[in-house]
């Protein structure tokens, strides 16, 4: 590959590594984390969750992605998962080899840029978890969707963001989708671009490789403060009454990050309107204005990727890496889903980059249907920036790791 760095880091950590650069040279109860840390570092209401983590260790097939949301096929994303759930999981770049030991070889293994996986029931049990790799006409393992919109051109592919199921749309399954292109940027630490932001529509009852999906364009990659472009789809909040929010209004929030500092910007809709972009409605501050130019960032030092589950209290809480980029993970519970904020609370150190210094964290977020009753199960991915060299001496580091705070 033609990169210094990591062609493996979504989309999103790319843009957070970027700004993080810059600025660094320039059911529940109210939440109380401010409890002291244990031996192992961490606060005493997170513990590692190593079943969930062994999930996602493995010896063929995937073994190592980033990109990672999980979406309950029923639409209840906040009831907890029973035994007939079934839960799809969404990966952007990922890796796959017919089979994987302590090390392995370049010439081993493929890169895809998207592929899912199921997960039937609550827990985290492999015999009852299915990934899909897509394949092309030779067998190859290839990406899963590839941009098929009007503007869409050769060479182009897709990473992923949150996605749902649209009740009120005769259950259709959405996805974000990012198109992005290979490219030489004049001054750019990077050798891509994004082009836009776009959705996946797959009708109910669709299976892998989704012949009958449909997609669309979106206007919602846009500057805002003269800074990089906002990309909606970084978290989606359901809350309505079929989600299983505790004091539905009956809204979708949508949530990007864009700006200086990893600003967050929120955008509602109705659920049956969610394709029409014009009723979409964006906080601007001081109320909600139809005209997305005018939106203002709710809070700042987000990730690319997060979640925002509704609390019993009535509040809301963010979970998101802080700065996108940073080795430590957070919560921030809110009034509405479009603040005001409280300060961010660290709930979790990432410590992969001890093992190595290229190994760097990113993008956590929450996973409500997944968790106990009490708790939030959190992840985050980890990468390195030497990629394509400590692969072949460490093929599973690039997944997800997992941890479970209490609420």
């Amino acid at each position: 590959m033609k990169y210094k760095i990591s062609k493996f880091l979504p989309l999103k950590g790319f843009c957070l590594l970027s700004l993080w650069l810059l600025s660094a040279c320039s059911h529940q109860t109210g939440l109380s984390l401010t409890s002291s840390k244990s031996n192992s570092g961490q606060i005493e209401k997170s513990t590692a969750a190593t079943d969930w983590d062994n999930l996602f260790i493995r010896n063929a097939g995937w073994f190592g992605g980033d990109g990672l949301f999980a979406i309950p096929m029923d639409g209840a994303e906040f009831r907890p998962a029973t035994a007939k759930t079934k839960t799809l999981f969404v990966f952007s770049d990922s890796v796959v080899a017919d089979s994987i030991g302590e090390t392995i070889q370049r010439k081993d293994f493929t890169m895809v840029h998207n592929c899912v996986a199921y997960l039937d029931g609550s827990e985290p049990d492999s015999s009852k978890f299915k990934f899909f790799i897509n394949k092309d006409a030779k067998g190859n393992p290839t990406s899963l969707f590839v941009p098929t919109t009007p503007h869409a051109k050769p060479n182009e592919y897709y990473w992923l963001g949150d996605g749902f199921v649209n009740v009120e749309m005769d259950s259709t399954l959405y996805i974000f989708a990012y198109p992005v292109k290979d490219t030489i940027i004049p001054g750019s630490f990077f050798e891509f671009d994004q082009l836009g932001v776009n959705l996946i529509a797959i009708p109910k009852g669709s299976k892998p490789p989704y012949n009958d999906q449909r997609q669309l364009e979106t206007p919602f990659f846009f500057p805002l403060e003269k800074w990089n472009k906002v990309t909606m789809g970084s978290g989606i909040l359901v809350n309505t009454t079929w989600a299983g929010a505790p004091n539905p209004d009956g809204y979708l929030y949508i949530f990007g990050v864009g700006g200086t500092n990893n600003g967050l910007v929120v955008a509602r809709v109705k659920p049956k309107e969610f394709e029409q972009f014009d009723h979409w409605e964006f906080a601007n501050g001081s109320e909600w204005t139809k005209d997305y130019l005018q939106a203002k960032p709710v809070t700042r030092l987000a990730s690319n990727e997060l979640s925002m589950s509704p609390m019993a209290d009535g509040r809301f809480v963010l979970a998101h890496q802080v700065s996108g980029i940073e080795n430590d993970v957070a919560l921030q519970i809110s009034k509405s889903p479009a603040g005001p904020f409280f300060p961010l609370h660290k709930v979790w150190q990432c410590k992969e980059w001890e093992s190595d210094l290229d190994y760097f964290s990113y993008n956590a977020k929450g996973f409500p249907h997944l968790s106990k009753p009490g708790e939030l199960l959190i992840a985050y991915n980890v990468n390195s920036f030497d990629f394509w060299k400590d692969i072949l001496k460490e093929p599973r580091l690039c997944r997800s790791r997992f941890f479970r705070v209490k609420l």
